[in-house]
């Protein structure tokens, strides 16, 4: 496998990585992307997410998994046996961080918890959790998914048409957002470990991000004690804020202050909307938002959609095309910003942080089920000896075992 030169500024950095599914692998995926050495240690039976298909490539991985486990090596180990545990704690003597998702509990139960042993052996350690409902409380240690999640945190009360059910959001954005705060946990833990010298454990739980990613609904609750509505593509804060059809394609528009509603009024030819009272301020779009929506409209059924967009956004007014998977993959300015990247025949979504100096990198396609088990292994110090001898006593594994 070709490599290309690690430049990211987590470059020297060892990411013990023990999570499965989305959100522990998106987070150390984005730390791998900026440098960091992820060594994935997967149970025998594999990351579940490597079945999650169709599609599946050329080697049976499915596409699910690749989205978020490249730059990383996997070292495929039962860390429930005693041998196993402590090829876990050799590999932990040099690292960073530790990443896990498993049930709150069984760190513990396997003689691995944070308080009562990696705390004093390895006080540099930061050891981040990801869960479903936090450690503790009414709901503790119970399992999560992103779409139960969505639904208990109130999502479904918010997204949806204005008079239908509530609908889950189509992109599994507490799993990923949970990914995103233990990174910037980790990242935070790093910062005060340089004035402290001490690691710390850290959690970031599904439920918790199911709660904070509620804004503005939350905060319109807090101060109006009213329940919101679901508004379908529009805004309840904002108008006009919506997708609107045109003679071409359906667009968004984002108006967010008169400036840009005057512009706006200008390139469609309407300028007299500015001075219609009933338009005035965002406050009174909002309330006449049904009004001013069938305005816009017919003033759209006219226009090239996306020339009108580019007309905008020249202008300082957000708009843009709805477009598919197709449309914005092959979108020139997705390739300007190199938001796709191959890889030895892998595809994959870009490094989203750009830096000037040190930019992050995609270094290899997601491994294969222990591909890196006798690498990693002999970089720890075993020998050749000792690593086949953990394979024949099925403590490392080459192959994954059956789910039973």
């Amino acid at each position: 496998m070709s490599e290309t030169e690690n430049t990211g500024p987590l470059k020297g950095w060892k990411i013990i990585d023990l999570s499965r599914v989305l959100g522990g692998p998106y987070c150390t995926q984005l730390l791998g992307d900026l440098g960091a050495d992820v060594i994935k240690i997967e149970p025998p039976q594999g990351d579940e997410t490597r079945d999650w298909g169709p599609p599946f490539d050329d080697q049976g991985e499915a596409a699910y998994f690749m989205g978020v486990n490249r730059n990383k090596k996997s070292v495929a180990l039962d860390i429930r046996a005693p041998e196993g545990r402590e090829i876990l704690l050799r590999l932990l003597a040099d690292a960073d961080a530790l990443v896990e998702n498993f049930k709150t509990g069984s760190l513990e139960k396997w003689g691995l918890g944070y308080e009562d042993v990696l705390k004093a052996r390895f006080p540099r350690l930061i050891h981040c959790r990801v869960t479903g409902f936090g450690g503790d409380g009414p709901l503790g240690g119970f399992p999560g998914y992103d779409a139960v999640l969505q639904a208990m945190c109130g999502w479904f009360s918010v997204n949806g048409p204005p008079d239908g059910t509530g609908v889950r959001v189509g992109i599994p954005l507490v799993d990923i957002g949970t990914g995103l705060f233990a990174a910037n946990a980790i990242l935070a833990a790093a910062v005060e470990r340089e004035k402290s010298g001490m690691g710390q454990l850290v959690e970031a739980s599904l439920f918790d991000t199911g709660i904070a990613f509620q804004h503005p609904h939350a905060p319109n609750w807090f101060l109006s004690g009213k329940a919101p509505q679901r508004v379908g593509n529009a805004h309840t804060n904002i108008a006009p804020y919506d997708a609107f059809p045109s003679a071409t394609v359906d667009i968004y528009l984002s108006v967010g202050n008169n400036g840009q509603f005057r512009r706006l009024c200008e390139a469609l030819g309407a300028p007299e909307m500015v001075g219609d009272p009933r338009y005035a301020n965002n406050s009174n779009r909002v309330k006449n938002k049904p009004a001013l929506r069938d305005a816009l409209v017919k003033l759209l059924a006219d226009k090239d959609g996306e020339a009108l967009c580019m007309t905008l956004l020249q202008q300082g007014v957000p708009a843009g095309p709805i477009l598919d998977m197709a449309g914005i993959l092959n979108h020139p300015h997705t390739k300007h910003r190199e938001m796709v990247v191959e890889k030895d025949g892998y595809r994959g979504i870009g490094v989203p942080i750009k830096f000037s100096r040190t930019p992050g990198t995609v270094r290899s396609r997601p491994p294969t089920f222990g591909e890196n088990d006798r690498d990693v292994l002999c970089a720890a110090g075993f020998s050749e000896d000792e690593i086949t001898r953990f394979v024949e006593a099925g403590v490392v594994l080459e192959q994954r075992r059956k789910a039973t």
